[in-house]
C-alpha cells in the first residue's frame, strides 16, 4: 500500500476531523502528496493540531457548501484520488440544527461530486457516509449493503440522502458502462460502524466524554443508554478498507464500484456499558453513572455485515474489541502524559497496524 500511495496526489475533505486526521497522517507515513479541504478544527485539543499535520499539506479551508471555491480547488490541484469525508457527523447537533446537517450534508456531497465530474481526470473516488444510513428496524441483524435506507434524525436522514446523491452520480455520470469510453473515474460509497481511536474530542461522542469527564472535568462519566449495541471498531481499521478500495478503483477494478460496509467482527458488537467499563479498567481511573436521556432519539442497534469487503475486497478487521480499546484509551494515556512523541506514538499505533 505504501508504495501505491507514494507521490499520489489524494485531495482528502474533512482533514481537520478525527477520522480525515488519521487518514492524512496514514498517507503522509506514505509519502503521498495530500491536499485538506476542510472547515478550521471547531474543537481545541483536535488531532488535526496534536499532529502539526497542517504544516505537512497543503490547506484549503473551504466550506464544501460553496460550489465555486470548491470547484477552484478541484482545478487548481487535479487529485488523482479523492476522500470525501467532510460532514456535520454528530447525531445530537442534527436536532439543534438540521438545515446545517442537510445542507452540509447533502449539498456538500453533491458540490463535490459535481466538481469531480466537471474537473474530469480524477480516477478514484471514495465517499464516505455511515453505518446509520440505513432504515433502522432495532433488529439483531447486521445490514447488508443492498438494505433500505432511511433516517429518523436529521443526521441519519442527510447522510442516507448523501449515500442515494452518490449513487445517482455513479449511475447518471460515472456509470460502469460508460467506463473509458465518457469517463474514467470509479466512484465508491463506505459506511463505517462505530469508530474509536485516539485525537477524537468531539462533542456527543462515547469516547471523548470518557476523557473529557474523567481528565478535564474530574468527574463521573454519564452514560445516556448503557444497553445501546454498536458496532465499535477502531479508525484504523476501516481506514484501511478505504484505502485498499481506492487502491482497487484506481487500478480500475470496476467491480468495486458502488457501496461497501466497514465494521467489526460479531463478538465486537458490544453495549455502550461494557465499553465504558473496559475503558476505566485500560485508564486506571473514573467511575461511570447512568443518566437516561430519551429526549432526542438514536438508535438501540446497530450493527453491520462485511462479508461483502471480506469476500470482494479481501479486507476483514484485525483487531478485536479489547484490542481496539487498548489502542484507543492507550493514546489518550500518553497524550495526557503531556508527552512530547504523541507524534511518533501515533505513527507507531499505524506503522503496527499496517505491518
Amino acid at each position: 500500500m505504501d508504495k501505491f500511495y507514494k507521490n499520489k496526489k489524494i485531495i482528502i475533505t474533512g482533514h481537520t476531523g478525527f477520522k480525515g486526521a488519521w487518514l492524512a497522517q496514514i498517507l503522509l507515513n506514505f509519502k503521498s502528496d495530500v491536499v485538506g479541504v476542510s472547515l478550521v478544527p471547531e474543537n481545541t485539543p483536535n488531532l488535526f493540531e496534536v499532529l502539526k499535520i497542517k504544516k505537512n499539506i497543503k490547506n484549503y479551508f473551504v466550506d464544501i457548501r460553496d460550489y465555486k471555491k470548491l470547484k477552484e480547488v478541484f482545478l487548481k490541484e487535479k487529485p488523482d484520488i479523492v476522500f470525501h469525508l467532510a460532514a456535520q457527523a454528530i447525531v445530537r447537533d442534527s436536532y439543534d440544527d438540521p438545515l446545517k446537517t442537510i445542507s452540509t450534508n447533502v449539498s456538500g456531497t453533491a458540490n463535490i461530486l459535481q466538481a469531480i465530474k466537471e474537473v474530469g481526470g480524477i480516477k478514484s473516488v471514495v465517499i464516505i457516509t455511515t453505518d446509520k444510513v440505513y432504515e433502522n428496524k432495532e433488529w439483531l441483524y447486521p445490514y447488508r449493503e443492498n438494505d433500505a435506507l432511511g433516517g429518523y434524525d436529521p443526521y441519519s436522514a442527510s447522510k442516507a440522502a448523501a449515500d442515494i446523491i452518490a449513487n445517482c452520480y455513479i449511475q447518471s455520470f460515472f456509470n460502469l458502462k460508460d467506463f473509458k469510453i465518457k469517463h474514467n473515474t470509479l466512484v465508491a460509497i463506505v459506511r463505517a460502524g462505530n469508530v474509536i481511536g485516539g485525537g477524537d474530542w468531539a462533542k456527543y461522542r462515547l469516547v471523548p466524554d470518557i476523557i473529557r469527564s474523567i481528565y478535564e472535568k474530574k468527574e463521573n462519566v454519564e452514560i445516556r443508554s448503557p444497553e445501546a449495541i454498536r458496532p465499535w471498531e477502531h479508525v484504523l481499521e476501516p481506514l484501511s478498507g478505504y484505502l485498499m478500495l481506492a487502491k482497487g478503483l484506481y487500478e480500475k477494478q470496476v467491480n468495486l464500484s458502488g457501496a461497501w460496509n466497514f465494521g467489526p467482527n460479531d463478538y465486537s458488537f458490544m453495549t455502550v456499558k461494557k465499553l465504558v467499563s473496559e475503558a476505566i479498567k485500560i485508564l486506571g481511573k473514573g467511575k461511570f453513572v447512568v443518566k437516561l436521556d430519551s429526549s432526542k432519539h438514536e438508535a438501540n442497534i446497530l450493527k453491520l455485515d462485511i462479508s461483502k469487503a471480506k469476500t470482494l475486497l479481501g479486507w476483514q478487521p484485525t483487531l478485536d474489541f479489547q484490542q481496539s480499546l487498548e489502542l484507543t484509551f492507550n493514546w489518550y494515556k500518553e497524550y495526557y502524559k503531556k508527552s512530547e512523541d504523541i507524534i511518533k506514538f501515533t505513527n507507531q499505533q499505524i506503522k503496527t497496524f499496517f505491518k
